[in-house]
């Protein structure tokens, strides 16, 4: 197998690392793609190499003791919207979109789009942006994310970042890797944010979590959660009642942005999925039943994926209007 540098020339790692520094010196942001073919042992190489010169260039750090990494992954298909990650009506794509919000995080030291098709990686290529071809049949998003950490042994924290999230805000994406950062016996990090509408706690669509008083995850599911024995929550808008708001506060939907700790992603294809993750249909109770401890931070806001054309057209709005 070969490793396609952007210079479209076979060589040697000792060679590519000269061409990563002049290429990404001048532009941050901007870095060399690489796609995965045959020879597996140079792609642990130069992805060491990436990692390591992004770790020089980032002036962010401090004294952050973790190297912390986002990953996107990028999948061509799609059901209700197809090949969404490459619609294109504002003069970007869908994805070059994500990829610019997910590098508004200050606490991360570089962003990767785990692909599964051509045509993903010569659009990342296109916007420069740094590219991984992964395996087409992986099951999920987390796999891709879990084949990326494989290659990246000197990064510890991989925040997963959905493709499909344009809008995703680099203060929700500083957070989850913080606790993670912070909380050295948790495994995994997510998002949650307030329910305020009946209409959205009753929808299986969007899953709900509760909490321990230490942030740790108890349960998510797709039907509501805690039970209202005794109908004391009122959803109506027009009701102000403190104790009622209170009550509200203890309905959280989860949002679908994860940090994971290399070490439990280098485990995960030894977690068979779990009869709690087969019924309600939620990978992260996979976890939960495992017994790793979930992290979740609250943020009063979400962002707006795009599922429908319905979700893009208000996208393109958004960003035209």
């Amino acid at each position: 197998m070969t490793c396609r540098l952007v210079v479209g020339t076979r060589s040697p790692v000792s060679q590519f690392a000269g061409w990563y520094d002049l290429i990404c010196k001048p532009t941050p942001h901007r870095t060399v793609r690489i796609l995965v073919a045959e020879r597996r042992d140079h792609t642990l190489q130069i992805m060491e190499l990436l990692t390591e010169s992004r770790s020089r260039n980032s002036s962010h750090k401090g004294n952050r003791m973790s190297r912390n990494y986002i990953v996107i992954p990028a999948r061509l298909a799609s059901t209700r919207l197809p090949e969404k990650l490459l619609l294109r009506e504002t003069g970007k794509t869908v994805l070059q979109h994500t990829y610019e919000a997910a590098c508004r995080g200050s606490r991360i030291d570089g962003v990767i789009v785990a692909v599964d098709h051509q045509r993903l990686f010569e659009e990342v290529e296109r916007f420069g942006g740094l590219a991984m071809m992964t395996d087409p049949n992986a099951a999920s998003g987390t796999d891709r994310v879990a084949e990326v950490a494989r290659a990246m042994p000197n990064v510890e924290i991989f925040v997963n970042v959905q493709g499909d999230e344009p809008e995703i805000e680099g203060a929700a994406i500083d957070l989850v890797a913080q606790l993670l950062e912070e909380n050295p016996s948790a495994d995994v990090a997510t998002l949650a944010t307030p329910i305020r509408t009946q209409r959205d706690l009753l929808d299986p669509s969007c899953v709900k979590v509760v909490c321990d008083c230490n942030q740790r995850a108890l349960y998510f599911s797709r039907s509501v959660i805690p039970h209202d024995r005794s109908d004391h929550v009122d959803w109506s808008e027009s009701v102000s009642d403190s104790q009622n708001l209170l009550l509200r506060q203890s309905y959280l939907q989860h949002l679908g942005i994860y940090a994971y700790r290399r070490n439990f992603l280098l485990e995960l294809d030894r977690l068979p999925p779990s009869p709690l993750e087969q019924l309600e249909k939620l990978e992260q109770l996979r976890f939960l039943q495992a017994g790793r401890t979930i992290l979740v931070g609250k943020v009063e806001t979400r962002t707006r994926g795009i599922d429908t054309r319905s979700d893009y057209e208000a996208f393109v709005s958004r960003q035209t209007g």
